[in-house]
């Protein structure tokens, strides 16, 4: 197995909540980092949602590993950011047996 191209730089960002005073939360994103990353689109399909087109695209995202329990390790739930586009991460996985890369299994939607 090849050494993955860690050609992009992404940023990983956290979900941050606060109280809005009236029982509810508001949820903002805050930068955790930035990664070097290999990027490949793995399937896209398209639905209807909320009287709107929605075009879905997977990926398969691969960075350098960090323990588990790291800040600058993605999880589930975080998302990475490349300018405008978000990339929500679904699942993390070990890339290789060494443990030297994470593969990121993220999804972009984007209105059609």
């Amino acid at each position: 197995m090849s050494a993955p191209r860690l050609n992009r730089l992404l940023v990983l960002e956290g979900a941050t909540r606060s109280a809005d005073g009236a029982g509810g939360f508001s949820e903002s994103w805050a930068a955790l980092g930035e990664l070097w990353a290999e990027v490949s689109a793995r399937t896209g399909r398209e639905r209807a949602g909320a009287g709107v087109l929605v075009s879905s695209v997977s990926y398969r995202i691969v960075v350098r590993a960090a323990p588990v329990g790291a800040a600058s390790r993605p999880r589930p739930e975080q998302r990475f950011r490349d300018g405008t586009r978000l990339y929500v991460i679904q699942a993390v996985a070990e890339h290789d047996p060494d443990g030297r890369f994470l593969t990121c299994f993220a999804d972009e939607e984007v209105a059609a």
